[in-house]
């Protein structure tokens, strides 16, 4: 009887355990053997954690790092994270997906975080919200095409007395109008321009 299980062999007794064989390396890994030296930040972080008596401990920190560096989590940096620290590839995208600090998609150069906690939203920050997705032809958690803008609703920010807010680049616009979207989409892409 043969098993449709890949690496699976049913002639093997059911009692004999098999030793862990070591994953493969990705192939896509050998192409970051460069000069960038975001990866060599990140070479050196992960060396100094991955004789830790829990590697494990370390891993929020190193993602948080890399994620600072390269502005996302590239797939390629979660497995070399995962094979570095010998931590299954499922625990650390778990913890990834887990997090909404981190982010698994390129972001923008230029962050748009629409507030829709309770003061925004009564004052109308949802209709920026959908003035914003219009004008930008993305929806939340999109980058537009040319790399510019990434949208993002956020819950509160603390600065309900300006409600509706939006956060743009970590500058906070307040009393922001469904109106106002295309005069402040063309001060962030072209900053000298007066208010």
């Amino acid at each position: 009887m043969s098993c449709e299980i890949e690496g699976c062999d049913s002639r093997e007794p059911a009692s004999r355990s098999r030793e862990p064989q070591p994953p493969e390396p990705l192939e896509s890994l050998k192409s970051l053997e460069s000069e960038d030296k975001r990866w060599q930040a990140i070479d050196q972080l992960i060396q100094q954690h991955k004789d830790d008596d829990n590697p494990q401990g370390a891993l929020i920190a190193i993602l948080h790092r890399a994620q600072s560096l390269f502005g996302y989590l590239p797939r390629e940096l979660l497995d070399k994270v995962a094979l570095s620290l010998g931590i299954p590839r499922a625990e650390v995208y778990g913890v990834v997906t887990f997090y909404s600090y981190f982010t698994l998609q390129k972001r923008g150069k230029c962050r748009i975080s629409v507030c829709l906690g309770t003061a925004c939203y009564i004052r109308g920050s949802g209709k920026v919200l959908e003035a914003l997705k219009e004008r930008l032809g993305i929806d939340v958690k999109e980058t537009t095409k040319d790399g510019l803008f990434t949208l993002e609703a956020t819950r509160c920010v603390g600065a309900c007395g300006l409600a509706p807010v939006v956060v743009v680049g970590g500058e906070v616009h307040g009393r922001v109008r469904p109106e106002d979207v295309p005069e402040l989409l063309e001060r962030i892409r072209f900053p000298g321009m007066p208010a």
